[in-house]
């Protein structure tokens, strides 16, 4: 019988840990990375095993509207190879060896024997090119359990014994840190547990805040059963809205109310600098660290060895560090920009897009700015306020290149940010455009509904989102080139004195010229 399915939610608890426990647990963590990369090495042995059998060739031979046949043969070759998740368990006994198993329980080996499997099913169904085994630097950074009965658990006192919190896992008692106080750890230690991982992540040095002596920290995600606290601040709207997203912008566009045209993660732009120069100084300390690994022109030589100094590793940990922070800051954005278009509505409709190929064309603005992470935030949001995000193909709808006035579609460059049509429909900025388009898109029908009416209000609506970008624009902020508005001449306030002298520096002394 198939196991029912129940909404899920994830609460995250800092541990308190000990020299002792510490210890511990780089031991537990070290046996895990094991056990993961022998999984992973007989995955891929199987997975080897089954491709080179002839009725691997057979099986990718039966064409794909035979779906059940084709089905019922790579699942032959599956059992008959042992390539399933199941198997894997079962290999699990043999591999949890005497050593192992003293410090890893039957439960976290099967979990691990899962998340082996998956990474190799996603090379055997073309999703991945290769596996990632574990390196002893890199590391295996969390473990899960499938229950919180016995192994790896996570047990709360009732309130009249204390309300305390301890994560169990073997002979180390790990207490959490709990605040009561915060309504969203109240929320969430009020549902039923349904399992525990443990994680732990690298800090700025050993001697940061709650890390041990190799600058971990270690932390409790607990799955939960039921759905998260949402925020009295977080309402939600009735809006039909649509949405045209960029690499480095997006457009926010409802039936009715004010449009909005705004850069992606533009409070990232600090952290980037930062991370930058940081770069900088490692390459510096790694070219004074290694003269002879570089020619003449600057360029790196093959087949070398690197030696790195303390103050190299030093930068390389503020560096990592400086990652992490980024990662959670962008996090932190998708979710306030998430909840501030839910607040407008939770029906949003959205082009599907093709993110990976985004970041071939675009590595640097995906990079920053992930637009690809945000709709899946985006999406989770909706769900969860009961909405529908509809995602309509690009090759039927092609919003870029229809006007609504003329009922056509007309190809247009990337360079050209501006729709204008003979029919008289323009100019208006291209995302915009296509937002507004989209909002009015039936989900059973590509083409957008728009009765004439409806297009003399928004065409004010997307005006004004522009003429907002352009103030900023005028004030000498810097814009996406993909908003289609030309940058301020003049980036520096010019003297409101009306006799300006203009300074120039003569013999190291600045003078006036003239």
């Amino acid at each position: 019988m198939k196991k029912s399915k129940t909404p899920t939610f994830l609460l995250e608890l800092p541990l308190r840990v000990d020299a002792g426990r510490a210890k511990r647990l780089r031991a537990q963590f070290e046996a895990a990375r094991c056990l993961y990369n022998a999984l992973l090495g007989e995955a891929m042995k199987r997975l080897r095993q089954m491709r080179a059998d002839p009725a691997w060739q057979e099986a990718r031979a039966i064409p794909h509207a035979q779906k059940q046949e084709r089905k019922e043969a790579f699942s032959r070759l599956r059992h008959a190879h042992g390539f399933s998740e199941y198997a894997l368990h079962e290999f699990v006994k043999t591999a949890n060896c005497s050593w192992i198993a003293e410090h890893l329980d039957s439960m976290v080996a099967q979990t691990l024997a899962t998340r082996a499997y998956q990474a190799v099913n996603r090379v055997c169904r073309g999703l991945a090119k290769h596996v990632r085994f574990k390196s002893k630097g890199r590391g295996l950074n969390s473990v899960e359990n499938k229950w919180n009965k016995s192994g790896l658990r996570f047990v709360l006192q009732p309130p009249e014994e204390g309300d305390q919190g301890w994560l169990i896992w073997g002979k180390c008692r790990l207490p959490a840190l709990i605040d009561w106080d915060d309504p969203v750890v109240c929320h969430g230690l009020r549902h039923p547990i349904k399992y525990a991982r443990l994680v732990r992540r690298k800090a700025s040095s050993p001697k940061a805040q709650g890390a041990d002596v190799q600058g971990y920290r270690y932390c409790v995600q607990l799955l939960l059963e039921g759905t998260p606290h949402r925020k009295p601040k977080h309402t939600v709207g009735k809006q039909v809205t649509g949405l045209d997203l960029g690499p480095s912008t997006i457009a926010i566009v409802p039936r009715e109310g004010e449009a909005r045209l705004s850069p992606l993660c533009e409070e990232l732009k600090p952290d980037i600098r930062a991370k930058r120069r940081l770069e900088r100084k490692l390459d510096r300390q790694r070219r004074a660290n290694n003269p002879g690994n570089y020619d003449e022109k600057g360029r790196v030589k093959r087949r070398l060895v690197w030696h790195d100094s303390k103050g190299y590793r030093a930068t390389r940990r503020r560096l990592a560090h400086k990652e992490r922070q980024l990662a959670a800051h962008r996090k932190s954005l998708h979710g306030r920009l998430a909840h501030e278009i839910v607040r407008i509505g939770n029906d949003i409709r959205i082009e599907k897009i093709s993110y990976r190929a985004w970041q071939k064309q675009f590595g640097r603005s995906v990079g920053r700015s992930a637009p690809g992470m945000l709709i899946d935030h985006l999406r989770r949001t909706v769900a969860s306020t009961g909405g529908t995000l509809h995602e309509f193909p690009t090759r039927s709808t092609k919003l870029s290149q229809y006007c609504h006035g003329c009922k056509t579609y007309v190809k247009k460059p990337l360079s050209q940010r501006w729709h204008e049509c003979a029919c008289g429909t323009g100019p208006v900025q291209r995302d915009l455009y296509s937002a507004w388009l989209a909002a009015h898109l039936d989900p059973t029908n590509n083409i957008p509904s728009i009765a004439q009416d409806s297009w003399e209000g928004a065409d004010l609506r997307l005006r004004a989102a522009v003429e907002a970008l352009a103030q900023r624009a005028n004030e000498g902020q810097v814009l996406p080139r993909s908003v289609g508005i030309p940058r301020a001449g003049a980036r520096l306030p010019q003297s409101l004195a009306p006799n300006r002298l203009e300074l120039v520096y003569r013999r190291g002394r600045l003078a006036a010229l003239g």
